[in-house]
């Protein structure tokens, strides 16, 4: 396969390996502003997208205030304790994905990832990596968009579509996406991708991505440079 000018990557379980503590903490703060446990079917439909859109959608569902600044006040204690948590158990690089970075990046092709995370907590992970985020062989990436820079997380396509914007990419058929989750995948398909695919290092197993409209199931995005 050729003429692919943009990989456009999520993070949590397809770069990083995070051990699933963004969910971790997400269900331990929906739980508190709940007052009880969380269904567990409830998480796993949010798994994927904007972490304040997530705890607006399922403190939504059961019943307690949805509103922006109930849901303002929530994010701040989640994005508190994610912050904490990973400055306990730092993030690693999922297993590959730095050097299937820097071979597409070798091949001329451009790298963004894309997160339901909001800036400051990627930041923050990024500078654990000792990742950079630049043009040229100095940076990791070519580009990093977060969820509070869309008008709507995954699975809508803007996170697609803002890194094709950020790496200058016309055609979103020369795009490659890869995601974890069944949010990942939908977006990918959503924007039009010339390759959707899901990646089984993070969330959810084959099963749990079958049925999703992926062009590639994969074990990691290790698997990527071999398409090309």
């Amino acid at each position: 396969m050729t003429g692919f000018r943009l990989a456009a990557f999520d993070m949590a379980g397809t770069t990083v390996d995070e051990e699933g503590l963004v969910y971790e903490v997400l269900e331990e703060t929906a739980a508190a502003a709940a007052g009880g446990p969380i269904p567990h079917e409830l998480l796993v439909a949010w798994k994927g997208t904007s972490k304040w859109e997530a705890l607006q959608g399922i403190l939504g569902a059961l019943g307690h205030d949805d509103s922006s600044a109930a849901i303002d006040r929530h994010f701040a204690e989640f994005s508190a304790r994610l912050v904490g948590a990973y400055r306990d158990r730092p993030p690693s690089p999922i297993a590959g994905a730095t050097e299937t970075i820097a071979t597409l990046r070798s091949l001329g092709i451009k790298v963004a990832l894309q997160t339901g995370y909001s800036a400051p907590i990627a930041d923050a992970i990024l500078a654990g990596l000792g990742w950079t985020v630049g043009s040229g062989p100095d940076h990791t990436v070519d580009a990093l968009v977060t969820s509070d820079l869309v008008a709507a997380s995954r699975p809508a396509p803007y996170l697609v579509f803002h890194c094709m914007e950020a790496t200058g990419v016309l055609d979103v058929r020369s795009v490659i996406t890869a995601g974890d989750t069944p949010n990942d995948v939908w977006a990918g398909h959503h924007a039009g991708a010339g390759l959707v695919v899901g990646v089984l290092s993070g969330s959810f197993d084959r099963a749990g991505l079958e049925g999703t409209p992926y062009t590639h199931l994969l074990d990691s995005i290790a698997e990527i440079p071999a398409l090309l």
